[in-house]
């Protein structure tokens, strides 16, 4: 992959962003970003190589504080500031060569797939966005997550989220959790298919230098955040993949979100939080290409093309 794509960045807020930079064919471009702490790396290898070779160009990025980007705390989420290097990843791949400005997407998975409602809803000239496996209404989520802790494991959780919280208003560094853990752990998520991720995400194990690890204040920030709410102003196509059996971002909230956007598809498919990495991975990445040529196509008149298949 290495001979197909370049290490770029882009400034965002007082630091800059990296990404990797995967040149294209036919003019359009998936921007593209992971879940909670989930570096561009793991979040975009397995679905860039096959939008790369249906001709599109993939820009995916790391958020600030995370992965190769800059800023500090490191591993700590804020989800303005995310929302800001979405925005700022849009203007820097409008300015790529290989990409004409009408032509970009983005693509999201798990918080970031919850992300690309608010940032679409900002950008209405966007050619298209997929929202995979969305976090789109943490008020919705939160009680079935915390049902998967157990009593003490959730005390702990939330003792040790309240003294981050704390201790980043005192400039102190981040008191850090595992992004994902068992039933009893001390784990930002607990769900029954959390701990698919290192399955689904790096089952080769080629992602030594992926912290996976996230500062405990989103414990208590997550609840509140709805950006599903969002999906009324959300005018560019939307195409929504749910998993109806995924027990982390729930299928139900994603599903409503789309019904309530102008311009929206949903593609349902079998199996957890991860399965269109593992066994929904070839259903889901034909019909995201699918979507993404058609309307490519019809924001664009599809300059040049790729192999759609």
């Amino acid at each position: 992959m290495s001979r197909q794509r370049e290490k770029v960045r882009f400034a965002s807020g007082d630091t800059t962003c990296a990404a990797w930079h995967y040149p294209g064919t036919n003019g359009g471009c998936a921007i593209m970003a992971g879940g909670t702490a989930v570096t561009k790396e793991p979040a975009s290898d397995l679905f860039a190589r096959r939008f790369h070779d249906a001709g599109f160009a993939v820009l995916a990025i790391d958020y600030r504080r995370f992965g190769e980007s800059g800023g500090a705390p490191r591993q700590v989420v804020r989800f303005d500031d995310q929302l800001a290097d979405w925005q700022a990843a849009i203007d820097f791949a409008a300015g790529l060569p290989d990409v004409d400005p009408g032509g970009i997407s983005l693509w999201g998975f798990s918080l970031s797939g919850g992300h690309v409602f608010r940032v679409a809803a900002d950008n209405p000239r966007l050619a298209s966005v997929i929202a995979q496996s969305p976090l789109v209404d943490g008020r919705a989520v939160a009680p079935n997550a915390l049902r998967s802790m157990t009593p003490l494991a959730l005390l702990r959780l939330f003792g040790r989220a309240v003294a981050d919280a704390l201790g980043g208003l005192l400039g102190r560094p981040p008191l850090l959790v595992p992004t994902a853990g068992v039933r009893g752990a001390v784990a930002s998520l607990t769900t029954p298919d959390a701990m698919d991720g290192d399955r689904a995400l790096d089952p080769d194990h080629r992602y030594p230098d992926w912290d996976r690890t996230v500062a405990a204040r989103i414990a208590l920030r997550i609840g509140g955040y709805r950006p599903g709410l969002h999906a009324p102003r959300t005018r560019c196509p939307l195409l929504v993949v749910v998993c109806d059996q995924d027990r982390t971002a729930l299928p139900g909230p994603a599903v409503e979100a789309a019904r309530n956007a102008p311009d929206a598809e949903v593609l349902h498919l079998e199996g957890g939080h991860y399965a269109p990495f593992l066994e929904a991975h070839e259903e889901a990445v034909a019909a995201e290409i699918a979507f993404l040529y058609k309307h490519l196509a019809r924001t664009n008149g599809a300059p040049g093309g790729g192999d759609l298949t």
